[in-house]
């Protein structure tokens, strides 16, 4: 374990099982639809790459990068799309893949966003969820794991763009959070 991390909050048997069994239920509810996955980089980009590999059937994947935190612990509430798709979305099944979703306030923003570009359907599905801190109205369609209010890296989520090598997600010790 990493010396900062204070404690896995999930380890890596439990992830990949989680995963396994989210990628079955996306299959299901998206056979025979035009699916596009869009991953939102950075951090989703670990829980992405495992779940593509259980969603049994054709689709493409695109990516967009957005911020609204920077190298803060705490979202700005001023999003910015940094990278944009490639792939065009009207008239296509679009599954937003999200490591965590907290606020929502990024996440609203980007659906006012896919919307006016006419996908058939629009969808999120995330890793984490923090409906505890949920302040904007923000639907998740598959949720992964619901946790507490604490700040976590790993399995592709960061802080300062370390740690999100580690194969499990953990709760961040509050020394490394005033480094």
């Amino acid at each position: 374990m990493s010396g900062n991390v204070e404690r896995i909050l999930i380890d890596e048997e439990t992830l990949k099982k989680r995963v396994r069994e989210m990628g079955r239920q996306i299959t299901e509810d998206y056979r025979g639809k035009d699916l596009v996955i869009v991953a939102i980089l950075k951090g989703a980009v670990v829980f992405t790459s495992d779940l593509i590999k259980e969603i049994k059937l054709p689709l493409a994947i695109d990516f967009m990068a957005v911020s609204s935190y920077g190298v803060s612990t705490k979202s700005s509430g001023v999003v910015r799309i940094l990278k944009d798709l490639e792939e065009e979305i009207e008239g296509r099944d679009v599954l937003i893949v999200e490591d965590i979703v907290d606020t929502g306030l990024t996440l609203h923003y980007l659906l006012e966003n896919l919307w006016s570009r006419g996908p058939r359907s629009l969808k999120i599905c995330c890793c984490l969820d923090k409906p505890t801190r949920r302040s904007a109205p923000v639907e998740v369609d598959y949720v992964g794991f619901d946790i507490p209010d604490e700040f976590v890296v790993g399995y592709g989520l960061d802080y300062a763009e370390r740690y999100r090598n580690l194969p499990y997600i953990g709760i961040l010790s509050k020394d490394a959070l005033k480094k």
